[in-house]
């Protein structure tokens, strides 16, 4: 069910402590902790709490969670220190495009120049 853990959800183990991560944050509703392979110098994924497939569907389900999932990534910009020169939030959705885990999930990325188009 929506919003419910999935047992075979990987961030949902995290969000649960039974597989490690390197917590950098975490609220009520949110954690955030660094990617495993990083694409940038800061590279940190932010999670709500709750199993939704992807950012659409949560921000469909639970707007006030998805709201503090995006306020938590501005927040750990400034904690790292890349709000002043420029960071990106990204949302994969759907395996196309490039989305591995589907627990809805935002990628803070930061500490380099970021190209665009991206990808």
């Amino acid at each position: 069910m929506a919003g419910e853990p999935q047992a075979d959800c990987l961030f949902c183990k995290i969000v649960a402590g039974t597989i490690p991560a390197t917590v950098v944050r975490e609220t009520e509703t949110t954690v955030a902790f660094r990617d495993i392979n990083p694409q940038a110098p800061t590279h940190i994924l932010v999670i709500p709490k709750v199993h939704y497939p992807d950012g659409a569907s949560l921000a469909a389900a639970e707007p006030a969670i998805a709201a503090g999932l995006l306020a938590e990534a501005g927040q750990i910009a400034l904690d790292e220190k890349i709000a002043d020169h420029g960071y990106r939030v990204v949302f994969n959705t759907g395996a196309g495009a490039g989305q591995t885990v589907f627990h809805a999930h935002a990628h803070v990325l930061g500490g380099r120049g970021l190209q665009w188009p991206p990808g």
